[in-house]
Order: structure tokens, then C-alpha cells, then sequence
């Protein structure tokens, strides 16, 4: 099998899941993210509702594990990473995100720097960095138009 066909292959697998999870995601408000004047939504992974604002705060503070935040990799908005094999992540569904650093928190999922950065985040703390994120501006691009 081809290189590019391999890519395209896990690019639509990817994208398959994305989606299943986007579909599994329903919207909530608490008192607490209203109060925020934030949307929070609820997750099928079990966590809390997610807090825009103290995502935003949680993404640009210094990790223990690293010393680096969020926004030193991925960038303010999640979408200019500093290196190309970083994901972007402005845009992306609040449960993949979720369903991701729940999985580096884990250990389930390892990356040197994700893993370790994660494994300090709390509940509370992945629902809002993936709300966060999922509420910034989508540089992502689909599948349209690559077959």
C-alpha cells in the first residue's frame, strides 16, 4: 500500500470518528458557565461541562510537567502550531479534544510532551481546554474534494 493511500486511509478513519463523536455531544448550560456569559456543553466521555473562559485562562498558563501552555505549541487560538506535526486545534470538537488529553492523561495515548502535560489536568480542566479550543475560529479542512 502507498504512502498517500495509507495517509488518506487514516485521514478518513480520523475524520470517521470525529464525527462519531461529534454526533454523540448534546448541549447543555450550567449556572456556572452562564454566569461566564459561555456556552458549556455536556460530554459522552463523563466529564463536566466546560468553561470557555477558564479554558482560555488554563490554556495560556505554564504547565508543571513541562513548563510550557497550550498556546506555546499550538498557538493563541489553537491554530498556528510551532512545529507541523502539531495538531491544530481551533475548531475541533469539544469531545475529540476532551477524548484525546483524557487519553494522554491515561496513558492510553503517549506523546513526550502531551503525556507528561496531561497527566496533572483534572476533569474539570480537559472540559474547559476543549472547550476552549473547540470555540476558537476552524482553520481545519475536510475530506472534500481529495478522491
Amino acid at each position: 500500500m502507498t504512502t498517500a493511500v495509507h495517509a488518506l486511509r487514516l485521514a478518513a478513519a480520523a475524520l470517521a470518528a470525529a464525527l462519531f463523536l461529534a454526533a454523540c455531544g448534546q448541549e447543555a448550560s450550567s449556572p456556572e458557565a452562564a454566569s461566564e456569559g459561555a456556552a458549556a456543553t455536556s460530554s459522552p466521555v463523563g466529564l463536566p461541562p466546560g468553561r470557555v473562559a477558564a479554558g482560555e485562562q488554563l490554556a495560556a498558563a505554564k504547565g508543571k510537567a513541562t513548563g510550557q501552555s497550550c498556546v506555546d505549541c499550538h498557538g493563541p487560538d489553537g491554530n498556528v502550531p510551532i512545529d507541523a506535526s502539531y495538531p491544530k486545534l481551533g475548531g475541533q470538537y469539544a469531545d475529540y479534544l476532551a477524548y484525546a488529553l483524557l487519553s494522554y492523561r491515561k496513558g492510553e495515548r503517549q506523546h513526550p510532551l502531551m503525556t507528561p502535560q496531561a497527566a496533572g489536568l483534572s476533569d474539570q480542566d480537559i472540559a474547559d481546554l476543549a472547550a476552549y479550543f473547540a470555540s476558537r475560529p476552524s482553520q481545519l479542512r475536510d475530506l472534500h474534494g481529495v478522491y
